[in-house]
């Protein structure tokens, strides 16, 4: 049997990349900032392994990336840090990869019958884009009107934090805050409002440090003229 062409690998491999990407390589996704669904891309083995033993396998591998650096990790400054790097990726800033996790939320009867907008804006937060693993900053506003039930305040802001608490992309983040509170609250009449500045535009690549990225979730009575700018006007206060 005659062995393929190295060119013909070459294409063949190409292809593989490129089709279930809808023409898009891998290095296109990251460098454009694109996403390939609403769910965080999970294997369904996600949780076979404890905290615990995430934690000893990321500092292993961890150490192994500072050592092909060449750094010296018998530095006193250095010794601890793949320990210190795999506690903060478990424990805090991809806490949110994790369901266990998830805000338990508690609704109440609205019984102020208060039914015009509530909105809760500047909620600080920090994420990380999945492309490149450095930090998104910014702040949400959230917004729902009551079909009967209410939610703690408290609550928009832990459900912000767990959904930026993971390997993000901002669009798939304000969508999934969205679902998740019209889930919650069983109404269609949500708005997510995103404002964040993304280290991987900044800190490399174009390295533009002025620019941000808005994005946004109208739905339900949201999803009219008259409602969004009762909500610009509310943030604008």
């Amino acid at each position: 049997m005659t062995a393929p062409k190295k060119d013909t690998m070459k294409t063949n491999t190409l292809k593989q990349k490129t089709n279930p990407l809808n023409g898009f390589s891998h290095e296109d996704i990251g460098d454009e900032h694109l996403y390939t669904g609403l769910k965080t891309p999970l294997r369904a083995d996600a949780f076979k392994l404890s905290d615990t033993e995430k934690k000893e396998r990321i500092a292993i591998l961890f150490e192994e990336i500072m050592d092909v650096m060449g750094l010296d990790l018998t530095d006193d400054s250095l010794k601890g840090t793949p320990k210190r790097v795999a506690k903060m990726y478990v424990d805090e800033i991809f806490s949110g990869l994790n369901p266990k996790n998830k805000p338990k939320v508690a609704l109440f009867d609205n019984k102020y019958q208060y039914n015009q907008m509530l909105v809760e804006k500047n909620i600080t937060f920090y994420s990380n884009c999945e492309h490149h693993f450095v930090p998104i900053i910014g702040t949400a506003h959230v917004a729902y009107i009551s079909s009967g039930t209410v939610i703690g305040l408290s609550k928009l802001n832990r459900i912000v934090q767990y959904y930026a608490k993971r390997p993000q992309v901002q669009e798939r983040l304000t969508n999934q805050i969205a679902e998740e509170l019209k889930a919650i609250l069983n109404t269609s009449d949500v708005a997510v409002i995103i404002d964040a500045k993304h280290l991987c535009v900044s800190s490399r690549g174009i390295q533009d440090d002025t620019s941000a990225t808005v994005t946004t979730y109208y739905g339900g009575q949201f999803n009219t003229a008259q409602k969004i700018s009762e909500l610009q006007n509310y943030l604008k206060q």
